[in-house]
């Protein structure tokens, strides 16, 4: 998979500040690859087709789909707006942006605001479920295919170095351990008193060699 596509950077930008796993990760940009068609970018629902043909046909018009994960209805874009501090309610284009859109698919996702269901549901470090994944946006619709993209998105996370765990720091030096002579050493006055003995043994050798 391409990392530099469109927006991906921003997504993993935006996964990285809110805490994303490693397959964490790879699942939401499978998911952003889906429903962008591929373009890693917002689009709109039905984008090949009119503003004036979405208004006419889609009976929940404005709240259709919208960004990288396609936010539809009025009570989502009421959950975006009280989540994140921003009225898209009121102007549904804003999902559009694409710093806006890449914290709801990220948030959205961890917190479960689309279908109930999280990405910890299914994806921890102990699991990897990318096919029941799906169930986070949209049922079980393209579960399989998207489970595959997932797969291709941690290998190449990986090779980035996502998710890696850096040092808490530098570890405090360990002080030297103080070395105890453990040779014993006779005190001072003693060597004193047998270098003593030893000059004295030696004079008296001396003496008696001239007598």
């Amino acid at each position: 998979m391409d990392l530099d596509k469109g927006h991906t950077r921003l997504i993993i930008r935006t996964a990285e500040k809110h805490g994303l796993l490693r397959t964490q990760l790879a699942y939401v940009l499978a998911t952003a690859w889906h429903e962008t068609a591929h373009t890693m970018k917002p689009v709109r629902e039905a984008y090949w087709l009119s503003e004036s043909w979405r208004k006419k046909n889609l009976r929940y018009y404005p709240w259709y789909g919208r960004g990288f994960v396609q936010l539809t209805w009025k009570f989502n874009y009421e959950k975006a707006s009280r989540e994140l501090g921003r009225d898209f309610l009121s102007d549904p284009d804003a999902v559009m942006e694409p710093e806006a859109s890449a914290e709801i698919l990220v948030v959205g996702s961890k917190d479960g605001w689309f279908t109930g269901k999280k990405l910890s549901d299914y994806i921890t470090l102990s699991k990897s479920d990318y096919r029941n994944a799906r169930r986070i946006i949209n049922g079980m619709d393209k579960a399989a295919d998207i489970a595959k993209l997932a797969k291709e998105y941690e290998a190449d996370l990986k090779a980035i170095g996502y998710g890696e765990k850096k040092a808490a720091g530098a570890q405090k030096p360990v002080p030297a351990p103080t070395h105890q002579n453990n040779t014993e050493t006779a005190p001072r006055a003693n060597s004193g008193g047998i270098l003593a003995r030893l000059i004295e043994a030696i004079l008296d050798i001396i003496a008696r060699a001239r007598k």
